[in-house]
Formats: structure tokens, C-alpha cells, sequence
């Protein structure tokens, strides 16, 4: 009796906390190390380290932040972080993007697949890797509405996905009006392809990532994003409140 209270106990506990991101602070977060004003009617999201609702939105809020919670800097070293309370499912893919439509259109500014959380392939719960810097493309355009989006499909475990999204001002001194990359995806989402667990295999789904298509997305919102028959993020994401592996970039 003993062992199954304990088994069962450990099941909750690996359910209910996942990965979170934690720098740049994301949308009513109350894990951060300093925490913004909250908009008015709006109020901290305890369940930050939940997973997104299969058909649901693909971000927890659509609601910003009153201010933005970072400044980066195009072409400069930027550095995201994540809660080390969580449960790492194996690791898996963490895709990194810009957007300036308040997550319709977003576009990959790094990636670290197959063991994002850890040095090297682990079927763990418990994160190696708790900051990822990186290099801001030299061409991301300036804006003082800009968001930051992670996303991230676990390794092990049910078939989840799971993102934040952080509000930011980007500037760039070189006055670049425009960024092309790969367009960020939502695998183990409605309207996305759903990648299985990874069995060992680290590989598995990568091809998805490789063969999404480009974006090109500027400060006022997006030129151009060819999503083949996949359904556009645009129409899952609702308009805010009137009221208020490797790694590689």
C-alpha cells in the first residue's frame, strides 16, 4: 500500500510541474525575479507550468504586460532562463522567436533541438541547463511592442506542448526594417503535426522543424508566411482585451 501512495504521488508530482520560462518574464507569471504591475482585471497565472490546451489558444494570455520586461538589443547576447523547479519530460525541442503581432506571426531567432534542459541526451526529469544565451540576429528590427516567444515539445511523457511569451523592446542601431527565418510551429497542437515520443530517438521530429517555411516579419507585423496546408496561427490567437541535439541559431 505503501509503494503505491508513493508511486502515485510521484506520477502527480511529474504531471504537475512541467518547464516554465522565467527571464524574460512571461505573460502573469508570478515566479519571476521582479514582477511588472499587472494590467487592470487582470491577475497572476499560478498554472504558468501547465500544458496549452490541445485546441485551445497557443499562449496562456493575448493580454500584454503594461510594460515591457526586457530591452534587448539587435545584434547583442541575450539571455533566456527557466524555472528550476520543474519537470524536464527528457528534454526535447525548444524553438526560440520574435514576433510583433502579438504571436500570430513568429519567427526563429534560435533553436536548441533533441535535448533542450540538458548537456546531452537523459531521459530525466531534472534540467541541466537552466539558461540559454544566444545572439539576437543583427537584423531584428527595432520596436517598442515586441514579443518573445518559447516553445517547447517535451521528449517524454504525454504528447504536450508547451510556450510562454514575454513582452519586449528591441533596438537596432543599423535600421533594419525586416527579419526572415523559419517560422515558428506547434507541434502536439490542433492544425500541427503531432511528434511521439522519442523512444531513445532524438531525431524524432526534426524534420518538422527543418521543413517549416520562412517568415518574413517586420515591426509593424508580417510581410509574407507561407504555412502549406497547416491552419494559421492568426486564427487561434485572439485580438488582446480592449481593457487593458544541437543547438543553433
Amino acid at each position: 500500500m505503501l509503494f503505491k501512495i508513493a508511486s502515485v504521488a510521484a506520477l502527480v508530482s511529474s504531471v504537475a510541474a512541467h518547464m516554465a520560462m522565467n527571464e524574460p518574464c512571461p505573460r502573469f507569471s508570478p515566479n519571476c525575479a521582479t514582477l511588472p504591475q499587472l494590467p487592470a482585471g487582470q491577475s497572476y497565472n499560478h498554472n504558468i507550468k501547465d500544458p496549452i490546451a490541445y485546441d485551445g489558444p497557443v499562449f496562456m494570455s493575448d493580454v500584454p504586460w503594461p510594460q515591457p520586461v526586457a530591452s534587448w538589443t539587435a545584434g547583442q547576447p541575450v539571455t533566456v532562463g527557466f524555472q528550476a523547479d520543474g519537470a524536464a519530460h527528457g528534454g526535447g525541442h525548444c524553438q526560440f522567436a520574435i514576433s510583433y503581432d502579438n504571436g500570430k506571426t513568429a519567427a526563429i531567432v534560435h533553436k536548441v533541438m533533441e535535448h533542450c534542459f540538458f548537456n546531452d541526451p537523459l531521459d530525466s526529469n531534472t534540467a541541466e541547463v537552466l539558461e540559454y544565451t544566444f545572439m539576437l540576429p543583427a537584423n531584428v528590427p527595432a520596436s517598442s511592442n515586441a514579443q518573445f516567444i518559447w516553445i517547447w515539445t517535451n521528449a517524454v511523457g504525454y504528447r504536450e506542448l508547451y510556450t510562454g511569451i514575454a513582452d519586449i523592446t528591441i533596438t537596432n542601431s543599423g535600421g533594419s526594417k525586416s527579419y526572415t527565418g523559419k517560422s515558428a510551429i506547434y507541434p502536439n497542437h490542433a492544425g500541427y503535426d503531432t511528434i511521439p515520443e522519442f523512444g531513445g530517438d532524438y531525431t524524432t521530429g526534426l524534420s518538422l522543424y527543418d521543413n517549416a517555411p520562412n517568415v518574413t516579419i517586420t515591426s509593424s507585423g508580417y510581410i509574407a508566411e507561407q504555412l502549406s496546408n497547416k491552419k494559421p496561427i492568426s486564427s487561434r490567437i485572439s485580438e488582446p482585451s480592449s481593457s487593458n541535439s544541437s543547438e543553433t541559431s
